[in-house]
């Protein structure tokens, strides 16, 4: 017994180890014959031949075990998968050879409660002749399965059963591996006891925190890094402006071409190089060109976008003239005063803006004043706040009584409510009793329906697949022969043969190519017409560049000479509103208000020079282009 146990369990050991997706099984058993060789030589066979029996019906051994698992062995270990594997490989194909009585003995080599379950569950005659049968024909012939295999297991199946009685009977006799206790635990009520009521925490005394350090001027300021950026921005711009307005009136000497019979001039006789015209890049910054950097080459679509603008141009400058020779009128006298009329429209717009500055300031002073208001009825409402708060603690005492009271009641309610509920268990365990006993006769009268319904199945099945064989073994022709050049003969409109259809295609491929050659030069053509169209395009755009370059240069001096007319008065709506805010820095210096909290102040910004400042250097930008707006509506 015990040597045949050690074989076992060797095979199961083994059989832990195979992975079925990733192993082959002859080299995993050269592998397991290589480590067995210290084994005695009838011991070593005796495993070997266990063991390629296993992996070579894995299968089909799979089909029975698993099927365990899911019915009677829902609380066995997936460890002991292994195990069942080989008594079924030794119940199955080895029974006869061993003889039952070496049988017996090495199933009694094992845990008995489970070689009980897995033996009851396996020769029981209802699953040999049912589903194990029809899974097993699905994998081998059904002829080979019931002959071979089932059959010898109900013949074997009377003395497996006086084993498992044998079994059972050790089992029964065997002493629990944990012996009952003496007296089982009894519940005990809980001792629930009345809580001391809260005291009330004494309010801890608020300390003294130290004035902190007010905060430095230089963190509302600007620094002296950005303020130099700023200048130097400007003056930067300043200069960029005067080089394009000098661009813009003299001519480009680089693009002229210089004259064959002109000598070059000497180092002595070298003219000052003429300014040239900045080019403002995709990223903002200004670049200037030398006479050897490559002109910008423009495409397509911006060539003709200008062209066509300044084809429009000249087709109303041509209306316009010709509305004059007709006898029109002249509308210089009209645009003046429109121009008049929006230079006057831009200087109310800036006083405007002005008034809206200084209301704006005006509103920022009122606000501080309301903000010192709403500080003394903030103290006064935190007051009452602290008289409520001393109230509603008041009032949480009493219901924290109340609700002490109402718990103790619930607690003797529980106490009667328990003494019920063992009658009502006593009552239930019955029924439930009752329940189990109808439940199981009919799982019993339903399994003996499925058993019938399955061998109907069996036998539908068996004759289905005579006949799928049957039609299987009839001969057939596979052979087709194809004659391209002969019509197929189907009856339809335009049929005909392979070859006639590879000659068409070869004519209509011929048509495609010399359609496509035309097309081509087709395209050739019209792009030289376009190319031509565009240099004509690029010509006329450089002379209109020309003219607007001049006539920019001349508004823009006379935009200069607006700016430096004399200024006009200012309005009485923005010394009324100086008036006023003057008025109410008075009020708040005077300190006719109570000053803000020291928690509300510590987060507002200092108002000192630095926002005087800015507000100084805001008045004298609104005031300068206010002058320059007049100036230029009056001219």
């Amino acid at each position: 017994m015990a040597y045949y146990g050690q074989c076992l369990q060797t095979v199961i050991k083994k059989l832990d180890q195979f992975q079925p997706g990733k192993d082959i099984p002859e080299h995993f058993l050269e592998e397991v014959a290589t480590s067995l060789k210290a084994l005695p030589l009838q011991k070593q066979a005796f495993t070997l031949e266990v063991l390629e029996g296993c992996l070579e019906h894995w299968t089909l051994l799979a089909v029975v075990v698993d099927a365990f698992y899911l019915r009677d062995g829902r609380l066995c270990l997936l460890a002991d998968y292994s195990l069942f594997q080989a008594i079924c490989y030794l119940a199955t194909f080895q029974l006869d050879e061993l003889g039952f009585q070496l049988f017996c003995d090495i199933i009694k080599s094992q845990a008995l409660d489970k070689m009980y379950k897995f033996l009851g569950f396996f020769f029981e005659p209802l699953h040999l002749r049912t589903w194990i049968q029809d899974q097993w024909s699905l994998i081998y012939e059904p002829a080979h399965v019931r002959e071979s295999w089932v059959e010898p297991l109900l013949r074997w199946q009377p003395k497996v059963q006086q084993l498992l009685c044998q079994l059972q009977e050790t089992l029964a006799a065997k002493p629990p591996s944990h012996p009952a206790k003496g007296k089982a635990t009894e519940p005990q009520e809980f001792r629930l006891t009345t809580p001391r009521p809260r005291a009330i925490p004494v309010p801890e005394r608020v300390p003294c925190v130290p004035k902190p350090k007010p905060v430095p001027r230089s963190t509302y300021q600007p620094p002296r890094t950005q303020q130099l950026l700023e200048l130097t921005k400007r003056s930067n711009r300043r200069k960029a402006e005067e080089l394009l307005l000098n661009a813009n009136v003299e001519e480009l000497r680089c693009a002229m071409p210089r004259r064959q019979e002109e000598p070059p001039l000497q180092d002595s006789e070298k003219q000052p190089r003429p300014r040239l015209p900045p080019h403002i890049q995709a990223s903002g910054k200004l670049t200037f060109f030398t006479p050897n950097d490559v002109p910008v080459k423009l495409n397509t679509a911006a060539i003709l976008r200008e062209g066509a603008l300044y084809q429009r141009q000249v087709e109303r400058e041509l209306q316009r003239v010709d509305r004059l020779v007709d006898g029109a009128g002249d509308y210089s006298e009209f645009l003046e005063w429109q121009k008049k009329m929006l230079a006057r429209d831009q200087a109310e717009q800036l006083v405007a803006g002005e008034c809206r500055r200084l209301q704006g300031k005006l509103s920022h002073r009122e606000a501080v004043l309301a903000r010192q208001h709403l500080a003394q009825e903030n103290r006064l409402r935190a007051e009452q706040k602290k008289e409520e708060s001393a109230e509603l603690q008041q009032r949480r005492v009493e219901t924290r009584r109340r609700e002490l009271e109402g718990r103790r009641e619930l607690v003797e309610q529980v106490t009667e409510a328990r003494e019920n509920v063992k009658a009502a268990q006593g009552r239930l365990l019955r029924e439930r009793q009752q329940t189990v006993q109808e439940v199981t006769e009919e799982n019993r009268q339903l399994l003996q329906q499925s058993a019938r319904a399955a061998l109907e199945q069996q036998r539908q099945r068996c004759q289905l697949i005579v006949r799928m064989r049957a039609l299987e073994t009839q001969p057939q022709r596979k052979a087709k022969f194809v004659d391209l050049a002969q019509v197929p003969g189907y009856g339809l409109e335009g049929e005909m043969s392979v070859v006639e259809l590879r000659e068409r295609l070869a004519l209509l491929r011929d048509a495609q190519e010399r359609a496509r050659d035309e097309k081509r030069d087709q395209i050739i053509r019209a792009k030289r017409v376009r190319s031509q169209e565009l240099r004509n395009t690029l010509q006329q755009i450089a002379l209109c560049r020309q003219a607007s370059g001049r006539a920019a240069a001349l508004r823009c001096e006379e935009r200069k000479v607006r700016a430096a007319a004399p200024q006009g008065p200012q309005d009485e709506r923005l010394q009324e509103l100086r008036r006023a805010l003057r008025d109410r820095e008075a009020e708040c210096a005077c300190g006719a208000y109570p000053q803000v909290p020291p928690s509300r102040a510590s987060h507002q910004p200092p108002r000192g020079q630095g926002e005087q400042q800015h507000w100084l250097e805001l008045e004298q930008s609104r005031e300068r282009r206010l002058r320059a707006l007049q100036g230029g509506g009056r001219a």
